[in-house]
């Protein structure tokens, strides 16, 4: 079965015969499958009324388990955010009534960042959604394909999780 990314490869080998465009197989599917990915997310979560750096902050604080908090630091590092974008994030959601601050009890200049019980079920509710989505995207293929395929995506992802 020929995709669009097929096609490119054969009109590349047709312009260029002399250049290995194979990586190109892997990787621009991998690209356009994350391009499918981030629109069904937006999607899945604009039913909920989030956007998808709203969701990762929510989904971030929801991870840690009660009293779900985080301080801005961590924050920034499990979004791969800035301090000036997350000001603003923690501002927005906080006014949203989605997260509050709470002063940080070990660092008196600090604060922590805390999911309020509306932010905490907008999040559920939107992973729920997002979850049956990727259930359905990942039904094409066989559970231990899914897991070869995890494997495969976690190596070629390491790198750039290093740096």
């Amino acid at each position: 079965m020929a995709d669009e990314v097929d096609l490119i490869l054969a009109a590349w080998a047709r312009e260029l015969p002399d250049v290995d465009v194979t990586p190109l197989g892997s990787l621009s599917r991998v690209s356009r499958l994350a391009k499918h990915l981030d629109r069904a997310r937006r999607d899945a979560f604009a039913a909920h009324e989030l956007e998808v750096w709203e969701f990762d902050v929510l989904a971030a604080l929801r991870r840690q388990g009660r009293p779900c908090v985080l301080s801005p630091g961590e924050l920034i590092r499990a979004t791969l955010s800035t301090s000036g974008t997350m000001t603003n994030r923690v501002n927005r959601l906080e006014a949203r009534g989605l997260v509050i601050r709470q002063p940080n009890h070990d660092d008196r200049r600090g604060v922590l960042v805390k999911l309020t019980d509306v932010g905490r079920d907008r999040v559920q509710q939107a992973l729920a959604d997002l979850l049956a989505y990727e259930r359905r995207v990942l039904s094409a293929i066989e559970p231990a394909e899914r897991e070869e395929l995890a494997t495969l995506l976690r190596r070629l992802l390491a790198p750039f999780e290093r740096a």
